[in-house]
């Protein structure tokens, strides 16, 4: 393995921070599992990564907790193998991360999420994230 930690940035109550290009460069070489913790709804509407692993921190309508979090996450990654983890800005995602290093899993955030931050307009996509930055995705 490829040792690339040099390049995360350290966080608190999980193994880091890392920029969308370096998460998509770890799973390109099997260094790490990309799990998406939107939502089914926004993945399904705004667009999602191929090969991702979905398992949703909370889900619409309400954006309530998914109860089935901790066993999905298991089943997603195995023992040993590190996570990044991705959801629409960057915040989402702290918290699963959070909670999957108390599962044990070594867990890292992906910074500007899916769309990255809003604009002066409120829009986002437009100010850094996985789209902005060329990175894989489809739509439906």
């Amino acid at each position: 393995m490829t040792n690339t930690l040099s390049s995360v940035s350290p966080a608190d109550g999980y193994a880091g921070d890392v920029t969308p290009q370096q998460a998509w460069q770890w799973v390109q070489a099997g260094q790490a599992v990309l799990v998406d913790v939107r939502s089914d709804a926004e993945r399904e509407w705004v667009g999602q990564v191929p090969g991702a692993v979905a398992v949703a921190w909370k889900q619409w309508p309400g954006m309530a907790m998914n109860a089935d979090f901790d066993a999905q996450m298991r089943t997603a990654v195995s023992e040993g193998a590190r996570a990044v983890l991705l959801c629409r800005s960057g915040v989402r995602s702290i918290a699963a991360a959070r909670r999957a290093t108390e599962l044990g899993i070594t867990a890292y955030n992906i910074l500007e999420g899916f769309e990255g931050d809003a604009d002066a307009q409120g829009q986002r996509g437009k100010k850094g994230g996985w789209r902005y930055h060329g990175l894989p995705w489809k739509q439906g």
